[in-house]
């Protein structure tokens, strides 16, 4: 039960990024906006297309993770992940963004670290079955 949560929690992670990769290509303007930080010139769309690029790089990358059920690295980028969030909310915050932009990454954070607890259970789980 405890792995199909996790498979679970893992795969909605990979495909939120795959729907924020996508997003931030084709509406990079309002992908900013909802990220919580605004772009004042259509010189600046560059850097929304990279950070989309980066995105769809950890979806692929985690969701080949999880193909593979390869737990036990899943879990450190889940606690590694938390980088992103903590860093994301910085900035929206700096920039001023609505209170909810800010909730939305503090969410995240929490999102990531409760997916650690269940993939750490599962890599104690699968460690204790190999004996």
């Amino acid at each position: 039960m405890i792995k199909k949560i996790g498979f679970t929690l893992v795969l909605f992670m990979a495909l939120l990024q795959g729907f924020y990769a996508l997003f931030a290509f084709l509406d990079p303007m309002s992908f900013a906006t909802v990220r919580g930080t605004t772009l004042y010139s259509t010189d600046d769309l560059d850097w929304v297309q990279i950070y989309a690029s980066r995105t769809l790089f950890i979806s692929l990358t985690i969701g080949v993770l999880l193909y593979l059920r390869n737990y036990k690295t899943l879990l450190f980028a889940a606690i590694i992940g938390t980088v992103m969030p903590i860093t994301d909310g910085w900035l929206a915050y700096q920039a001023g963004a609505d209170t909810s932009v800010v909730a939305k990454h503090v969410a995240t954070i929490v999102y990531l670290l409760i997916t650690s607890l269940v993939l750490l259970n599962i890599v104690k789980k699968e460690s204790v079955e190999q004996v």
